[in-house]
């Protein structure tokens, strides 16, 4: 298969050219077009490296869309997975919430039904993306461990996070934003919300500590890559580093992201974050680490569209020095390079030839094909 007239988004530049896949790798690129009759003319687009995404809820909606709605394990599976690619993620990692917010919530009631969607569909072939599991640990709730330690196995597994939401502290150190999200999303009325807020409290007492302990030394022992969760302060940063964590995501402030980066930690943002011009919770503005040459990686969360876009609103920020084979270094390369996934991410010989052929039209990008190992899924 030969892509013909694209701008090739290489790691440190972008030529206009050609590229060739053969047997799902990427077998010779060049800066002169091809001759070959029946090369795809790529009409002057930009072709990028697939995405790669390591933290998405977007499963989850498809497996309840409406609440007390549970739709069919193939059906979610395969919209999922269909979103994934239309979006230009060739490699995704389904963030699964292990230990709800509050119990009985339908993460926890879906858990065991979409990890063997995951892997059923890996095992029959079904999906057009690479699914791997991250598993999101909720550290104040007593049932977080022995679910972790369930699924720890799970051959799937390619992240963890350590999570707490409890009110005042990380990303909800406004009580007023805390409130305002939990309040709308389980419809409390304000008493309600006083119980539950009394009750989150009490439980990240008892069970943070000694879950993030435990957790963390379980991953650590299993080789597991760890992330950090809405790190706010120096100190909790300095508590993720030394429980092994690699990634440091959405740090909430500017000392908490450069405090991450001091540790060598990778530092993960939000794509709406990007897109938006700034964060839904009141924290720090992922284009302003940007600007501050301390942003690493970019994750969809939970917007999968948003993840190209915010590449390419990088690239043309005023306010940051990324060119746009560095802002599509955040979406590509650098978070295969943060999972150990050394055969993709970038436009390179021999690699697996996970692409995208994508075209501006008013100012945004508008994907054509997307090639998941030479294989065409969109």
């Amino acid at each position: 298969m030969i892509v013909n007239n694209v701008v090739l988004v290489l790691e440190n530049e972008a030529i206009t050219g050609s590229l060739e896949m053969r047997d799902g790798r990427i077998s010779s690129f060049s800066e002169t077009c091809s001759r070959q009759p029946g090369a795809l003319d790529g009409e002057g687009g930009f072709l990028l490296p697939g995405l790669v995404e390591l933290h998405t809820d977007n499963l989850d909606k498809f497996f309840t869309p409406r609440p007390k709605v549970d739709w069919p394990a193939h059906s979610a599976m395969s919209s999922h997975d269909a979103l994934m690619v239309a979006n230009g993620i060739t490699t995704v990692l389904d963030a699964i919430g292990v230990g709800d917010v509050r119990d009985g919530g339908h993460r926890l009631d879906n858990l065991s039904k979409m990890i063997d969607a995951i892997q059923e569909s890996n095992r029959k072939g079904l999906n057009r993306a690479e699914h791997l599991l991250h598993l999101r640990c909720e550290l104040p709730h007593h049932a977080t461990l022995p679910l972790f330690e369930a699924l720890m196995a799970t051959p799937e597994l390619a992240l963890v996070s350590l999570m707490d939401h409890s009110p005042g502290q990380r990303q909800y150190a406004s009580l007023e934003k805390y409130r305002e999200y939990y309040q709308g999303k389980y419809q409390l009325s304000d008493r309600e919300m006083d119980a539950f807020e009394r009750e989150q409290l009490m439980l990240a007492a008892e069970w943070s500590q000694p879950n993030r302990e435990a957790i963390s030394a379980l991953c650590r022992k299993r080789g597991i890559v760890l992330a950090s969760h809405d790190d706010a302060t120096a100190a909790h940063v300095a508590e993720s580093q030394a429980a092994g964590s690699a990634i440091a995501e959405f740090p909430t402030t500017l000392e908490a992201a450069r405090a991450s980066r001091a540790l060598g930690m990778q530092v993960l943002m939000g794509a709406p974050n990007i897109v938006r011009g700034g964060s839904h919770s009141g924290n720090v503005a992922a284009w302003e680490l940007a600007a501050h040459n301390m942003l690493d990686i970019l994750s969809s969360d939970y917007y999968p569209a948003s993840l190209l876009e915010a590449a390419f609103r990088l690239a043309s920020d005023e306010r940051n020095t990324l060119a746009l084979p560095q802002a599509v270094a955040l979406v590509s390369r650098n978070p295969a390079k943060a999972l150990g996934l050394s055969d993709r991410g970038a436009i390179a010989e021999g690699l697996r030839a996970d692409l995208i052929l994508a075209h501006t039209q008013h100012g945004y990008p508008h994907i054509s094909h997307v090639w998941s190992q030479g294989r065409q899924v969109y």
